[in-house]
């Protein structure tokens, strides 16, 4: 297998890896609002902490973790996509921004185990839209390439 092939490859598994990761994402603030709004149903609540748990630990960070060592690859593969715009640049800078986000959401995740509501619906159900203006700015910076 040739360099190329290995590129396209490793995209490959990167771009699935960015999907599984994003579904996390999407979905794991989702639950905190329903959380949050039934906070006083305890039976509940013990499902959605499980849901929780799961999705966060058995989908969400290996598929971050996924994402962020084929990227690493992609980008010692080819060291010269640092010289093709400010749009790798704005891209990795998003993408820390949604590290942040997913240890943001471990930290709301152990306030719930621990039988505390951090927040308020309302406030999750605009803490859920922050993924989704990430993903727009990172797919804007790899299609545009400015």
């Amino acid at each position: 297998m040739d360099g190329a092939q290995l590129y396209l490859y490793v995209k490959i598994f990167h771009i699935v890896a960015v999907i599984s990761w994003m579904a996390a994402l999407f979905y794991l603030p989702r639950l905190f609002v329903y959380h949050s709004e039934y906070f006083e149903n305890t039976g509940f609540c013990e499902v959605v902490k499980i849901q929780e748990r799961k999705l966060f630990n058995a989908i969400g960070t290996p598929a971050m973790l996924a994402t962020l060592l084929s990227g690493g690859t992609l980008l010692l593969l080819d060291p010269g996509i640092f010289k093709s715009g400010m749009w790798i640049h704005v891209k990795l800078l998003f993408i820390i921004f949604l590290v942040i986000f997913h240890f943001l959401c471990l930290y709301y995740m152990k306030k719930f185990a621990q039988g505390q509501m951090p927040a308020s619906g309302k406030f999750f159900r605009f803490f859920n839209e922050i993924p989704t203006i990430a993903l727009v700015v990172i797919i804007t910076c790899v299609v545009l390439r400015f």
